[in-house]
């Protein structure tokens, strides 16, 4: 794998300037897509603008500031992505990855007390021995459990520990968030489920999208800050 990438070919979801300089920070491989993601370092200077260069990124990280998803990271190159919170204790802000309504990376500042939630995308599971059940997340993570949840079922899990809060099925009337599409970002109303496609609501609009792109944020709000 490519250790440098160029500004001119980052993902259109990063919200950067690609003329600034030739290369950027490329993130290494880990839990969310390449285009679903930034690198930690981009996001600390270039989003949040806890610093100028890197080099007082790569200070902030090695004095263990930073959490993600309430575990310490160091690395400039790890990915941060959708939904992940981004905790800095020393100054006291907490913020949350999302999608903005042109399906470009943005953070959203939250409150302590939603920095210790997250929702998490059931992807796969995979039964196991003694009636449990092993579920794969979004973002990489994995729980073994013996509850009932679907795949694309989402999951409310507590920070850092993954406890499940809650379960938010995917079914009609259910508040959903678009990952992908022309309306990616958006957040609606589920109307109408079949095999493949669906139909959400928003602002009394309904609009057909692909099953996939759907991420339940809710029963009937978003159970987190979206916006």
């Amino acid at each position: 794998m490519k250790n440098h990438l160029k500004r001119i070919a980052v993902p259109k979801t990063w919200i950067i300037n690609r003329k600034n300089n030739v290369f950027i920070t490329r993130p290494n491989p880990g839990a969310h897509a390449f285009e679903n993601g930034l690198p930690l370092g981009i996001l600390l200077r270039d989003n949040l603008k806890v610093a100028s260069t890197m080099t007082e990124v790569k200070k902030i990280l090695n004095n263990n500031d930073v959490l993600v998803d309430g575990t310490r990271r160091k690395d400039h190159h790890f990915i941060v992505g959708l939904f992940d919170v981004l905790s800095i204790p020393t100054l006291k802000k907490h913020y949350r990855i999302i999608f903005d309504n042109k399906g470009r990376i943005i953070t959203t500042e939250i409150d302590e007390k939603e920095s210790t939630i997250k929702l998490c995308k059931i992807t796969g599971k995979t039964a196991l021995s003694k009636g449990k059940i092993q579920f794969n997340f979004h973002d990489g993570k994995n729980l073994v459990t013996d509850i009932k949840a679907k795949v694309n079922d989402t999951l409310l899990m507590s920070l850092p520990k993954l406890e499940v809060k809650e379960i938010l099925p995917l079914s009609e009337g259910a508040t959903v968030f678009l990952t992908k599409g022309k309306h990616s970002g958006d957040v609606g109303t589920l109307k109408k489920l079949n095999v493949r496609e669906a139909i959400f609501s928003k602002e009394n609009k309904d609009v057909g999208t692909a099953k996939g792109y759907l991420f339940v944020v809710g029963k009937n709000k978003p159970a987190i800050k979206i916006n």
